[in-house]
């Protein structure tokens, strides 16, 4: 009992820089106080008192603002962060090492009895906002973006964006580094993304991208082959396009008043 709750504490200060010391972690994280009153009233509902089970379930989501059903079965050290607004619904299944942020939904889609609700593998992080619906898996290591809907199975290692969550696609280094130096030449910057989370529409300019990366280089391959035959081509320097910055205090720059 006492290891379990040290793991739940120490899982706590790996993936939450907020956290100071144990009596604050014991105190103020509901998160915590989810996952330990969830394993007493698991225990409560395998042992056939599911009317008490569901009854200090309640407890705990006035308490914490965290609803888990107590028939879901959870791993070790399985870390809720913040918290508010998570659910969690009866045949949910999660692994070891997993963790939920806050307003995630490990939900159902169907009325009938019988498995209806995820698997989370080990290592699976799903971000807030995220909805998990049906008897689908995650399989370990996978990554689930804030305000993700996903209702399909996604495989280990994998990161899931958008609405209805897509598989995207972890880009090479030189893949990167191509893109990012063709972007260069034209003006384009794709701010405000990351490269394990990349966003819907930076992949459509990517694609963009490396189709005029391709004219581009038969451009320059015709241009070459005309100079060769003795013509005339004359070279031309890409514009480069205006960036604009955003005023952070816009009345500074206002005329005094009359």
């Amino acid at each position: 009992m006492f290891q379990r709750l040290r793991e739940d504490i120490d899982c706590i200060f790996e993936r939450d820089p907020a956290a100071r010391n144990t009596f604050e972690v014991l105190t103020t994280y509901p998160g915590l106080h989810a996952v330990l009153m969830h394993r007493v009233n698991h225990r409560l509902w395998l042992m056939g008192l599911k009317w008490l089970a569901r009854w200090l379930s309640i407890i705990l989501r006035w308490l914490t603002g965290i609803e888990i059903h107590p028939g879901a079965t959870i791993g070790r050290r399985f870390f809720i962060d913040h918290g508010q607004g998570v659910v969690i619904g009866e045949t949910a299944e999660i692994g070891d090492d997993c963790t939920l942020y806050q307003g995630v939904t490990l939900g159902g889609t169907s009325w009938q009895k019988g498995k209806r609700h995820p698997t989370l593998m080990n290592n699976v992080v799903v971000g807030a906002g995220a909805k998990v619906l049906g008897p689908i898996t995650l399989g370990e290591g996978a990554r689930v973006g804030s305000n993700a809907v996903v209702v399909k199975d996604i495989p280990p290692g994998a990161t899931v964006v958008g609405i209805p969550g897509r598989v995207v696609k972890k880009q090479s280094a030189s893949e990167l580094q191509r893109r990012k130096d063709f972007a260069e030449k034209i003006g384009f910057d794709a701010y405000g993304t990351t490269q394990d989370m990349p966003d819907p529409v930076v992949n459509a300019i990517d694609a963009l991208l490396d189709h005029v990366h391709v004219m581009d280089a038969k451009m320059e391959a015709m241009s070459a082959a005309i100079k060769n035959l003795g013509g005339k081509v004359e070279d031309i320097k890409l514009p480069q396009l205006e960036t604009y910055a955003v005023d952070d205090n816009p009345q500074a720059k206002q005329p005094p008043s009359e």
